[in-house]
């Protein structure tokens, strides 16, 4: 591990929590406007078509054949389903409680770590065993972060500061098990040596999904060029600089000169700092409901990473779901 002063440590830490915590709210004033797929697509053509263009400027090999391959089901598993799927639902729901739903992507790295055969005996998620499936401390994490989804927007309880429509609930659920299924393919995954040209394979194939996805559910019908608001420009640009460069180059630079654990701490950050955003800037109503459910639900994700058995693999080749 590279040796790296503490506050330059700390410096890129804090961007990555506020700029990764941003990206919600990003996304919620982006799709405003721009048809969510689309706009989701735009952002990733734009930012790993200048990304890769910049690393083969520096010198890195353009992907082999095998390495697009496997890009191309990461960036779709990660991108296409996981990003998008936050995308259109923000359409739906405030951007706090979709970025407290997504926060639960570690727990599902455990179930489909566990549950799905391919996954079973790779590098391993927190708390899986392989066959045996995770251990009891990395299990009730699961089962917490699961009640706090179920306080968080199960029917006939009170105190929900905004309601959420079952079909956005479904589909943010899909994209975090479709995200944690990419993360996992991600971590034996047969990627470009060069972390950021990865990425930027991974952006390119999942953008180009993107368009696809786009194209096929009818979005270029819902775009209107003179319809789209200066706010809704600002923060794709936004999503684009902050969210998928800046934000992202923090975090693959702190993998290579911080404790991973001490990374990870973004997943319980994150959420927090969306919740906030969205309640000063969106006005967006957090009631006594939804602070408990962040409680459960962060802290279960606490829980089952001290559940770990086995040290993961860091996903240098992916983002994080909301960002």
């Amino acid at each position: 591990m590279k040796r790296a002063s503490p506050i330059a440590i700390w410096a890129a830490l804090l961007a990555v929590y506020l700029v990764w915590g941003s990206t919600y709210l990003g996304i919620r004033l982006a799709v405003a406007t721009i048809p969510p797929f689309l706009m989701a697509a735009c952002r990733y053509l734009i930012a790993g078509g200048i990304l890769y263009a910049l690393r083969r400027r520096l010198g890195d090999p353009p992907p082999s054949f095998r390495e697009w391959r496997s890009a191309g089901l990461a960036g779709c598993l990660l991108l296409t389903l996981g990003n998008g799927a936050v995308a259109w639902a923000e359409q739906h729901v405030a951007s706090g409680m979709a970025a407290l739903i997504v926060s639960s992507v570690p727990l599902w790295l455990v179930v489909c770590s566990w549950a799905l055969p391919a996954f079973r005996n790779r590098g391993g998620t927190a708390g899986s065993r392989g066959t045996r499936g995770p251990g009891p401390l990395a299990l009730a994490g699961v089962l917490g972060g699961l009640a706090g989804i179920v306080v968080l927007v199960g029917p006939g309880l009170t105190g929900l500061a905004a309601p959420i429509q079952p079909s956005a609930l479904a589909v943010l659920l899909f994209g975090t098990i479709t995200w944690a299924v990419g993360s996992l393919y991600s971590r034996d995954a047969i990627l470009p040596a060069s972390p950021l040209m990865g990425t930027a394979a991974e952006m390119l194939a999942g953008g180009a999904g993107l368009l696809v996805l786009g194209t096929v559910s009818g979005q270029w019908n819902q775009l209107h060029i003179g319809q789209i608001s200066t706010t809704s420009l600002l923060s794709l640009a936004y999503l684009v600089v902050f969210g998928s460069w800046v934000g992202f180059s923090a975090y693959v630079w702190l993998l290579r000169v911080a404790p991973t654990s001490l990374v990870a701490t973004y997943a319980y950050v994150n959420p927090i700092v969306a919740l906030f955003l969205g309640h000063l800037v969106a006005a967006e109503p957090v009631g006594y409901r939804t602070l408990l459910a962040a409680a459960i639900i962060i802290g279960s994700v606490m829980v089952t990473k001290l559940g770990t058995t086995a040290q993961d693999k860091p996903e240098t080749g992916a983002e994080q779901v909301g960002g």
